[in-house]
């Protein structure tokens, strides 16, 4: 059964949101024999361990932010059934949305769910002791840097309240911390997870010291900090823990997950649902499901919503030749004239499909709910991506363009099956052809967009982008007026 870590997921989940929500209850002329709340949770290594699975429970709800991440770049349109379905998706697309997008709500909402649920662990780190805590306590700071490397991104400025819970009424006393402060923390939960985590886990789905390397390294990457980028990007691939393997469409298939070429993934399953009414509580991948093609009958795959959909201009960035197009992107007429599949044409059809993270036809047992419960993992994390961001702090930070070369070379080796694609140049041609690299490469992936806005590109590939406003997206109104005055909202919203 797939779940690997996320085995008490549920469970864990429950506990910890009871947990956080019961101090708040206030009970009259009751006198329980026994009662366990928030402050008194931990008192057994099984206690953390739920705890801790819990934390990891909200990784399962980005499947939002990698979704409307394709979506907000170039590489995409909305999709969907009509031009209103899913508004907020819909208006993220054309780069009109306002601080009243739910769908924005909800990643800032998910987020810092994962936040809170961090803290809360950490805020009880030192209760009691148990061997492997340290581990633990590694994980669940990579996870915190995880959750606030998502907010830094969509958001910029975030609330910090370190290792204590959120609780009523901080919304009015602590500030939105600057963006520099929220990746110090990031940095700081990071160089301690890779201090402590193994280099392999125990359970697959778990984070490791790779896993904190390579998050750390995108940080760094992020803030231009290249030296510091290379370096421990570096140490990630002198590990020899991780490997490019050969088959490149292998790495999206279920017998790929988990694999010599995943730093680190989401773990799904689709062995419990979820409706509409909740979707963040399915333990499924639901970007895959909303990516599917509409009404599709035929083989290997199954029927989606046809969001998401890649455009011509992403499809012409494959060079002749290029093995990943055929991974990446799905001509559903191409394909039903060769197989027979039948299929409708949904809002925006372009006549291609997010073939990484489309659904697949699935076990006999699998929960049915729409297809909102898809198996497929989300590799948040792939090695190619830790060469490719070695290659770019090699080449920008004007430390080493040779070895810029190699790094991006093995990944264009895998890409062609041969040597005579290498690419010899240097400076900035030579990181126009990394970042080339990096959009043909991770295209489906939800990449893009930020790799735009890092680059001071997105304005002129992105229609609508306006600069010194769509860098950011807005924090939500409600937050805003919860604050009473506290938090100001980003340029231009």
């Amino acid at each position: 059964m797939k779940k690997y870590i996320f085995n008490k997921t549920l469970i864990a989940g429950f506990i910890t949101t009871v947990l956080i929500l019961g101090s708040c209850a206030k009970y009259t002329n009751t006198s329980p024999e026994y009662s366990i709340d928030s402050e008194n949770y931990f008192n057994s290594e099984d206690d953390y361990y739920n705890a801790l699975v819990a934390a990891y429970d909200l990784l399962q709800s980005t499947y939002a932010n990698a979704i409307v991440g394709e979506i907000a770049s170039n590489n995409t349109l909305c999709g969907g059934e009509n031009p209103t379905d899913v508004i907020g998706w819909q208006q993220i697309d054309q780069m009109i949305h306002t601080p009243t997008n739910s769908n924005l709500s909800d990643i800032w909402d998910w987020m810092f769910a994962g936040v809170q649920r961090c803290n809360y662990f950490l805020e009880f780190q030192d209760k009691i002791d148990f061997d492997g805590k340290d581990e633990m306590i590694g994980e669940v700071r990579f996870l915190r840097a995880y959750y606030h490397f998502e907010l830094v991104k969509w958001f910029g400025p975030i609330p910090l309240k370190p290792n204590q819970r959120f609780k009523l009424g901080d919304e009015t006393t602590i500030p939105r911390s600057p963006v520099s402060d929220v990746y110090a923390e990031i940095e700081e939960d990071l160089i301690y997870a890779a201090s402590v985590l193994p280099t392999v886990q125990t359970q697959k789905g778990r984070a490791t010291k790779g896993a904190a390397q390579a998050l750390l390294g995108k940080a760094y990457l992020f803030q231009k900090k290249y030296t510091e980028a290379a370096n421990v990007l570096e140490e990630v691939i002198n590990s020899g823990t991780y490997t490019l393997v050969d088959d490149y469409n292998s790495i999206f298939e279920m017998d790929g997950e988990n694999g010599p070429g995943s730093v680190f993934e989401v773990q799904y399953t689709d062995k419990e649902g979820a409706g509409f009414g909740c979707l963040q509580c399915s333990e499924g991948n639901v970007a895959v499901g909303f990516s599917g093609v509409r009404s599709y009958d035929g083989p290997l795959f199954t029927s989606g919503f046809s969001f998401n959909v890649p455009v011509q201009e992403a499809v012409d960035q494959f060079e002749p030749g290029d093995m990943r197009k055929d991974v990446t992107i799905l001509d559903i007429v191409a394909w039903a004239d060769s197989t027979g599949a039948t299929y409708t044409k949904g809002n925006e059809h372009t006549g291609y499909f997010n073939r990484k993270y489309i659904p697949r036809k699935r076990s006999a047992d699998a929960q049915n709910d729409l297809n909102l419960t898809n198996p497929n993992n989300y590799r948040a994390i792939r090695y190619s991506d830790v060469l490719l961001m070695a290659a770019e702090a090699y080449n920008r930070g004007g430390i080493d363009d040779a070895k810029a070369q190699e790094y991006l070379n093995q990944v264009r080796r895998r890409a062609f099956g041969d040597t005579n694609h290498d690419i010899t140049l240097t400076g900035d041609a030579l990181f126009d052809a990394i970042f080339q690299e990096r959009r043909v490469e991770l295209m489906g992936e939800g990449h893009y967009f930020f790799d735009l806005v890092r680059t001071g590109k997105a304005a002129d590939e992105i229609d609508g982008f306006v600069a010194g406003k769509n860098e950011l997206f807005p924090v939500p109104e409600e937050e805003i007026g919860f604050s009473n005055g506290n938090w100001s909202q980003n340029p231009g919203y």
